[in-house]
């Protein structure tokens, strides 16, 4: 299985990055970090539109693209591992994950996911984002494979 994370911003070294590498080590499953930036100021609209071209032309054409949003679906750790675990299954071997900035995500990214996941309805920084997904993905991997991270 291979992953794809597109995230608008980028990690600076420290704590978040390190947490990031370690659940990117711990994985099975490749995790690519794809993370896209416009460095023009742009007004708030005009550059949270930008950051969804800019995530929309990350995204592999072969993914299964979900999209993290508040408006999503919140799952448990064991509904999570079982959807992955279903389009797995279904014969998805590169499933995307797009992570929008302060902003959130256009019409048009939402448009395009396949499936849109919240990780709760609390705000959470985009950085620690990322390592909650990664944090999520190895728990998912745990329970899949009946490891007892997950308990």
């Amino acid at each position: 299985m291979q992953f794809t994370v597109a995230a608008v911003g980028r990690m600076k070294s420290g704590p978040i990055t390190e947490q990031w590498e370690e659940f990117q080590r711990r994985l099975n499953w490749t995790v690519k970090l794809l993370e896209v930036e416009e460095r023009k100021k742009l007004p708030a609209a005009q550059l949270k539109a930008r950051e969804g071209e800019l995530l929309l032309g990350a995204v592999p054409s072969d993914a299964f693209p979900i999209a993290l949003d508040s408006g999503g679906q919140a799952l448990s750790s064991k509904d999570f591992a079982a959807r992955l675990d279903g389009w797995m299954n279904e014969g998805r071997s590169h499933i995307a994950f797009v992570i929008g900035g302060a902003d959130g995500l256009t019409g048009d990214v939402l448009a395009k996911a396949e499936f849109k996941l919240s990780l709760g309805p609390m705000t959470w920084p985009h950085m620690f984002a990322r390592v909650m997904l990664a944090e999520q993905l190895y728990r998912a991997q745990c329970i899949m494979t009946n490891h007892p991270y997950h308990r």
